[in-house]
């Protein structure tokens, strides 16, 4: 048998547009063959299993070899194979009007895995790496005969008799002078590793050298020899595709263990598995996150139908859980033709809700199960949390129950527990329930114990997402607003119906203002003389809540008003306690000197207090703290 004939397509040549606009990175033609010949494996299975093939099944093993002096790389399995018939039907007739149609046609391609899935345009990918490509193949078909088909790149191809003696195909690639990377072994090794690590047939790539028991020596010693085997470089049945019940925590840890051999073992995982409305399956892991803003994103792989995809997951895992570690597997995300990125489809939507979903169920459920569990693994899980509910409207409703506020003293209550506790006391004037909050509880101690000497609780907020995170709480509570603890003077923070009046006269008052404007000299600080408990500092500097927030908003990536805000120069507010007895004694010193001197260490000790004393500023500090000592 011989035949020559032309690809059936009518443009000059396919081979540029498959290389140029679908397939960018070269090393997805051995997932795209190694795949191919899976699916011809499991089609010999599926057909031995209906009684509609009566052979032998024997190896089922799909190999990968190559040689390098012969520049060849062969791709063989015992699937259907295929007759010469088949051969032009699924190898010739790539049938498209021309490049641009083509481009038209299948850049938006609905049915993506089934045009891969068979042999076409996915073996075409060969043309990447080879300057010719042979295949010989046996079909499983009782009387078949072998046989082969040759094509140099162009639309020319050629059949002849193969010379195959047993059912199944073999991809024989010359590779160009431009692709001799891919007769290296570690390079083949890598490649393989990465697309065809989970397949569900085994793959063999040379073999390796192991270890067996060889009876015992004179002592009673065992001895072992040394033998060859093959090197099957997959996992033909991850546990995505078991049934959780048939696993145990140690399955789930030792697979999170293959994934990611560097990382810390994970918080907790979750199982999906779900068959209706769209085919889905995979594990999801909760690393632990830390207090940085660790964001390690594409840790999530995407298989279809155990071909590893990508791990450009952002369409199907919602925003939140981009820090998830796993795997997700399904036929049913639409792929483009070459399998390198997602279409938009109602699919990816019902997958993403699922997920979403699932997380929460999970959450909840932990949160339920075991309190204290759940508080202590809060640090690493809140970050999820709080970002869920910031982006997703549908896990804010769910997680409003478990979200959890830690207070400085380490102590844990869900937004329920947390308006019972400070609700009647820290509630001002105007009816709103204030939250008292910290980002760093050593820095501003001086402020924390100032609240607790008044029995108010506070916060911690020491998180960079906290910022949106407090704007969504007041945006969501009721008569609800959260300030930060040294915003203002605790009296100011929550003001209530009686105050402290100041002993100063108005003169007095006008006295000190002037004084402390002076000795500070700075346009940035605003003075302001007020009356206060006689056992607050002298002093307090602190930002308006308004403007420090918006200024943390413009630092974690906030737009618009809150850019114009962070570009504003610092203004502060210096709140000078009238009822201070280190008033008095200033407005009795006759030395305008040593007065002015007492101004400008008070405030600096107001700097001090807040971490904001530095250079010059502080030496001269240090200096005239020796000078009054010495006094």
């Amino acid at each position: 048998m011989q035949e020559k004939g032309n690809i059936s397509i009518h443009t000059e040549n396919i081979f540029p547009i498959i290389k140029k606009f679908l397939y960018s990175d070269h090393e997805i033609f051995l997932r795209e063959l190694v795949s191919n010949a899976v699916d011809a494996t499991q089609k010999v299975k599926r057909l031995s299993s209906l009684g509609e093939f009566k052979g032998e099944l024997g190896d089922l093993m799909v190999e990968v070899s190559f040689d390098k002096e012969k520049k060849t790389l062969t791709i063989s399995d015992h699937g259907i194979g295929m007759t010469a018939e088949e051969i032009k039907k699924y190898i010739n007739q790539v049938a498209f009007s021309g490049a641009t149609e083509f481009m038209e046609k299948f850049k938006e391609a609905k049915d993506a895995n089934e045009i891969i899935g068979k042999f076409g345009l996915g073996f075409y990918s060969a043309f990447m790496v080879a300057h010719k490509v042979e295949l010989n193949t046996l079909s499983y078909q009782e009387g078949a005969q072998p046989a082969r088909w040759t094509c140099d790149g162009s639309t020319e191809f050629e059949i002849t008799d193969g010379d195959r003696t047993t059912r199944g195909t073999d991809i024989i690639l010359h590779i160009n002078e431009d692709s001799e990377e891919f007769l290296d072994e570690h390079k083949l090794r890598g490649i393989l590793d990465k697309y065809c690590r989970f397949l569900p047939v085994p793959i063999k790539f040379g073999t390796k050298t192991e270890r067996e028991p060889d009876g015992e020596d004179e002592e009673g010693k065992p001895k072992y020899k040394e033998i060859t085997v093959d090197d099957i470089i997959n996992n033909t049945t991850p546990i995505w595709t078991k049934s959780p019940s048939e696993l145990t925590d140690e399955d789930y840890l030792n697979f999170y263990r293959e994934l990611y051999p560097m990382s810390e073992e994970p918080l907790f995982w979750i199982h999906l598995n779900v068959d209706y409305p769209f085919n889905l399956t995979g594990v999801l892991y909760f690393p632990k996150v830390k207090n940085e803003f660790e964001i390690q994103r594409n840790k999530i792989k995407l298989f279809s139908r155990q071909v590893f995809i990508t791990d450009e997951v952002k369409d199907i895992v919602p925003e939140f859980l981009m820090l998830l570690h796993g795997v997700i597997d399904s036929p049913d995300i639409p792929l483009n033709v070459s399998r390198s990125f997602l279409q938009a489809d109602g699919n990816v939507k019902k997958i993403n809700n699922y997920i979403t979903k699932k997380v929460g169920d999970k959450l909840s459920e932990l949160f339920k199960a075991d309190r204290k569990a759940y508080e202590e693994k809060w640090p690493d899980i809140g970050l999820f949390v709080k970002y869920g509910m910031i982006t997703e409207e549908k896990f804010h409703d769910k997680a409003k129950d478990f979200v959890l506020l830690p207070n400085v003293k380490k102590e844990y209550f869900t937004l329920n527990e947390y308006k019972d506790k400070v609700g009647e006391l820290q509630t001002d004037k105007d009816g709103n329930v204030i939250y008292l909050y910290s980002n760093d509880a050593a820095k501003q101690h001086t402020f924390i114990a100032a609240a607790e000497r008044k029995d108010y609780d506070v916060l911690e907020m020491n998180h960079p997402i906290d910022t949106h995170f407090i704007a969504q709480l007041e945006q969501k509570l009721e008569k609800t607003q959260l300030k930060r603890v040294d915003a203002d003077i605790i009296d100011n923070l929550i003001p209530k119906e009686i105050t402290v009046e100041s002993v100063l006269s108005e003169d007095q008052s006008k006295e000190v203002k002037e004084l402390f404007e002076k000795a500070i000299n700075k346009t940035t600080m605003n003075v302001d003389v007020i009356g206060l408990n006689p056992e607050e500092l002298p002093v307090t500097v602190t930002m308006d809540e308004f403007m420090r927030r918006m200024k943390d908003m413009a630092k974690t990536g906030g737009g618009g008003m809150m850019s114009f805000y962070g570009n504003l120069p610092d203004n502060y507010k210096v709140s000078v306690n009238g009822n201070h007895k280190l008033i008095r004694r200033m407005l009795e010193e006759s030395d305008a000197a040593k007065k002015e001197s007492l101004a400008r260490q008070a405030f600096d000790l107001a700097l001090l207090s807040q971490g904001m004393l530095t250079g010059a500023d502080l030496t001269d500090f240090v200096n005239r703290s020796v000078d009054l000592i010495g006094a």
